[in-house]
């Protein structure tokens, strides 16, 4: 990069070159090609009562689950309701995913792989099995004539061989996010976390590091077991956030408005990223050899990628649509 005179080229770009940057940069955005959910929210696929009313309790996305909340003499009574309730459902309003069990992963997919359906949540995963989900998966787009690739998988990371594959994981074919299992790994680690849960948040961190490297959506973050304490879950929601993390699981459909509020950027960031993007544009048209922010200082690549960043995070329902 061209310094400005006077001035630590680490801290100054060219419009030029800034726009280099962001041509590569909104590729891989658009390659994506979905923004991603904030909130995930589990719903016991053995209720039929919880998954006919869950589309309308908030929720950016909906995982059903045929593992940890359902029974094994209730596995089957599950994939039936599966089965039946994806086929009544029409434009859900939410993303629609299910979890699996990494001991039954060819019956479970079997009905949790349909058009209706975003993806696939693989708990325990680890190279081999995600492996096999992926053979599994595109036998079964194949079989529907869906395109190849549609179906995503959400690798949810719950053992140590797991968390120390987590970078291979991540590029894994079909991964589109990664999660943690905290309360499997903590026990297969001999952890005792406190209710902050700092003890996690090197782990926590890795998720984000080897997503980014991966150039896939930054984590999920795990679920708040105590959905009635909402000004801890706003607490630990917001250092999830801090950490980089950009969507959380939930347990309860109280949790989903502290958790959609939290990753939602406000009216002000998004003004103020607004401005900044609108600033970098008109350098670039101009010519301008560095830019500078409304406050007069100078601005790098970084300050303009986490304003595009925030901007792409921004309600879609309208451009300026935030809390």
């Amino acid at each position: 990069m061209r310094p400005h005179r006077g001035q630590d080229s680490r801290f100054v770009a060219s419009a030029g070159e800034i726009g280099a940057v962001f041509a590569s940069y909104d590729a891989g955005m658009s390659a994506a090609g979905r923004r991603t959910a904030r909130s995930y929210l589990y719903v016991p696929a053995d209720r039929a009562d919880r998954l006919a009313g869950a589309t309308g309790r908030g929720a950016d996305a909906l995982i059903l689950d045929l593992e940890d909340a359902v029974p094994v003499d209730r596995k089957e009574v599950a994939r039936a309701n599966i089965d039946q309730w994806l086929s009544s459902q029409q434009r859900p309003g939410c993303e629609l995913w299910v979890r699996i069990n990494s001991t039954t992963p060819e019956v479970d997919i079997d009905v949790a792989v349909t058009s209706e359906v975003m993806g696939v949540v693989v708990p325990k995963a680890e190279p081999a099995l995600l492996a096999e989900v992926d053979s599994l998966i595109t036998g079964r787009e194949h079989l529907l004539d869906l395109e190849p690739g549609a179906v995503g998988v959400f690798a949810l990371i719950e053992t140590a061989a797991g968390l120390l594959s987590a970078a291979d994981l991540a590029r894994a074919p079909r991964v589109w996010h990664l999660g943690l299992g905290e309360a499997d790994l903590a026990a297969e680690l001999r952890l005792r976390p406190t209710a902050a849960r700092e003890e996690l948040s090197p782990l926590r961190l890795q998720l984000v590091l080897v997503s980014a490297a991966a150039g896939i959506a930054a984590p999920v973050g795990p679920t708040a077991t105590d959905f009635r304490d909402q000004a801890a879950l706003r607490r630990s929601t917001e250092a999830l956030l801090r950490l980089g993390f950009r969507a959380r699981t939930a347990i309860h459909p109280a949790q989903l408005a502290v958790i959609n509020d939290v990753f939602s950027p406000t009216a002000e960031e998004v003004a103020k990223a607004r401005r900044l993007v609108a600033a970098y544009d008109d350098a670039v048209r101009s010519g301008a050899g560095v830019l500078t922010d409304e406050d007069g200082r100078m601005v790098d690549v970084a300050v303009v990628r986490s304003a595009r960043e925030v901007l792409a995070r921004a309600d879609p329902s309208g451009p300026d649509q935030a809390r």
